[in-house]
């Protein structure tokens, strides 16, 4: 028995010296085309074997990664405080919503464009962008009716997708001036009337 516990404890500090080097190096070099499995291996101190048998390729990696920066997010959302958690009118928690994605995403440039163009390249195929298509469909359909919520939904994340988070800030675009645009349009689709009414 001590042994196994001795495993799992190894295990867990390989986990974590390795999601700690791949952080490192998506940051420092800010394109993760330029961050390799050998790279991460390397500064983890780790062999390229237990990489792959750990997160079973790179996509995993970076999903694992993507995963622990959202944990408290997703937690605060489903069952946390205001304005984020339930108790909070609809259309509060959908500007809170969007503009915690928007910090998460400015903060973790890097990292979140590794993911959004992982595998197919699609931002739509991860189960994070899931879970946040659900909630904010949710929301916008207590303040809108159902009718356009799945549409608006997926447009309201387009404004927060990684590539054109990337394509503004690097264009010189302030972090407070995407703030207040994605602010700006969440705001616009609450207020306006659905059509046909609700």
């Amino acid at each position: 028995m001590p042994p196994a516990r001795k495993e799992r404890a190894d295990a867990a500090r390989n986990r974590e010296a390795v999601l700690t080097a791949a952080a490192r190096l998506f940051t420092e070099r800010g394109d993760p085309d330029r961050v390799s499995m050998d790279d991460i291996a390397a500064a983890a101190g780790v062999g390229k074997g237990t990489l792959f048998r750990r997160f079973g390729d790179r996509v995993g990696l970076v999903k694992a990664l993507v995963e622990q920066r959202t944990e408290q997010l997703r937690a605060d959302v489903v069952a946390g405080p205001p304005p984020l958690g339930p108790g909070t009118p609809a259309g509060e928690r959908v500007l809170a919503l969007l503009d915690a994605l928007l910090s998460l995403k400015l903060e973790t440039r890097p990292l979140m464009l590794a993911l959004e163009s992982a595998g197919s390249g699609s931002p739509y195929l991860n189960d994070a962008y899931a879970l946040w298509h659900a909630q904010l469909a949710s929301l916008l359909a207590e303040v809108r009716g159902e009718r356009d919520a799945d549409y608006l939904a997926h447009a309201l994340l387009a404004a927060v997708r990684s590539d054109l988070i990337e394509h503004l800030a690097t264009s010189g675009t302030s972090p407070q001036h995407i703030h207040d645009g994605v602010d700006a349009l969440a705001r616009a689709v609450l207020a306006a009337p659905a059509p046909g009414g609700a």
